[in-house]
């Protein structure tokens, strides 16, 4: 691991740099995808299963026989965990409901707001030799919630051609209408064109790969709005000599088995903590059935130390990290102090797992420093804001003049007349 001492202000952007590829490098790769999608459609996304899972597929949509033997060959025990699970999101996110907001905001004037669904949503789950069966609950339940019509899935098959079990139960209990045997590019490019197969949605949800990242930013370019660009996985824990060296280097191993490409930071105002950490990540990796994983994002990984909690939350801020643990005597400093992270976990028992899977948060998350701007996936995620207003004689008597006013030093006299004619009509009786 990269251990790192009281680094100078001018090179934290240089130490905390991500280990990911330039997205200029893998956006041509996307671009030609897109159009072949658009114009050959179910035709060209075989053509890319076939190329980059490694299957050939006459049908990509799951039927009902497939869900049914998947729930068969899900465990009772995994079934029970799930529900569980589900449960508790369903409590988070219920919770996040608003109810409709009015105002007068002058005498006549009634403005207010409501919430709508988003009609079409679509819903990307990683597969392969991690299928996250436990992003479906973060973003199916919400969607149900939110009171979405039309709920797609699509996850890359495997090389039978099948999806993973789990990934089918959780469709089915959280009441996907659609599950599609498709990944990568052409899953991301299928949902924003529409094909036979698979329906064309309004927004695009879920974690992936570079690929998927880029493949999710360039759907924005024909119409179709993401949750937000979330790429490979990230952990930053700051802590001190009051931590558990073994827990701390246990939640870092946590994120560094998603992927080869994941980054795991430490910062500490402790030196011997460092050492302590270090020693534990090389003990608990030996027995991780991805431990070659692990190890390639451990590579990625920095141990920082600093003097004190005003550098470190400098740091951390600036760093913007997707899952953001504090194990530390002075939490209450840093729970009030951090600005920029996707979720946070405080203190020593409460680990980045517990927000992965079962505690109701929602793990969709923004990666690379997008924390600065984007939320994580939430019940408002699923769903619009409208404003609505109406405005009685009253009303436009008390507000027409201003409008007339501002109408006319803009210069957009139509906008004026609007208002002329209706308070004229006003003091004509008409």
């Amino acid at each position: 691991m990269n251990k790192i001492y009281n680094p100078a202000r001018e090179t934290w952007s240089k130490i905390l740099k991500r280990p990911t590829a330039n997205f200029s490098d893998i956006e041509e790769t996307v671009k030609g995808i897109f159009i072949e999608i658009q114009k050959k459609g179910d035709k060209a996304v075989a053509k890319y299963t076939s190329l980059f899972d490694g299957i050939s597929l006459t049908d990509i949509q799951v039927s009902d026989d497939e869900i049914q033997t998947a729930i068969s060959l899900v465990s009772d025990e995994l079934k029970e965990a799930i529900q569980l699970a589900k449960s508790n999101i369903e409590k988070f996110h219920s919770a996040q409901k608003t109810a409709k907001i009015e105002i007068e905001t002058t005498e006549g004037v009634q403005c207010w707001q409501e919430k709508r669904p988003i009609q079409k949503v679509g819903l990307y789950i990683p597969g392969g030799t991690a299928p996250l069966f436990s992003t479906v609950l973060m973003l199916a339940v919400p969607a149900k919630i939110a009171g979405c019509q039309e709920i797609v899935l699509c996850s890359p098959p495997d090389k039978n051609g099948k999806i993973n079990p789990a990934i089918l139960y959780t469709a089915q209990l959280c009441g996907v209408n659609k599950i599609l045997k498709v990944g990568g590019i052409q899953a991301i490019a299928g949902m924003t064109f529409g094909t036979t197969t698979i329906p064309k949605v309004y927004k695009i949800f879920g974690p992936g790969n570079q690929f998927v990242t880029v493949a999710k930013q360039f759907a924005t370019q024909f119409g179709v709005a993401i949750d937000m660009p979330a790429g490979p996985s990230e952990l930053l824990i700051v802590a001190d000599e009051s931590a558990n060296a073994s827990f701390v280097a246990s939640d870092l191993l946590s994120q560094a088995e998603h992927g080869g490409d994941s980054q795991v930071i430490l910062v500490t105002t402790s030196k011997d903590f460092i050492d302590a950490v270090e020693k534990d990540v090389s003990s608990q990796i030996k027995s991780l059935p991805r431990k070659a994983i692990a190890e390639k994002a451990i590579k990625n990984s920095k141990l920082i130390y600093v003097e004190n909690n005003q550098i470190a939350i400098d740091l951390i801020n600036e760093y913007g990290p997707e899952h953001f643990i504090i194990c530390s005597k002075n939490e209450k400093y840093y729970v009030d102090n951090i600005q920029n992270a996707g979720s946070i976990f405080i203190g020593n028992y409460t680990p980045e797992s517990a927000g992965d899977y079962a505690s109701g948060t929602n793990h969709t998350l923004p990666t690379n420093g997008y924390a600065k701007n984007y939320s994580g996936v939430n019940l408002d995620s699923f769903m619009k804001s409208m404003t609505f207003q109406k405005i009685s004689e009253k009303g436009i008597q008390n507000i027409g003049s201003a409008i007339e006013i501002m109408a006319e030093a803009e210069g957009l006299q139509a906008h004026k007349n609007a208002v002329t004619l209706r308070l004229k009509a006003i003091e004509n009786g008409k």
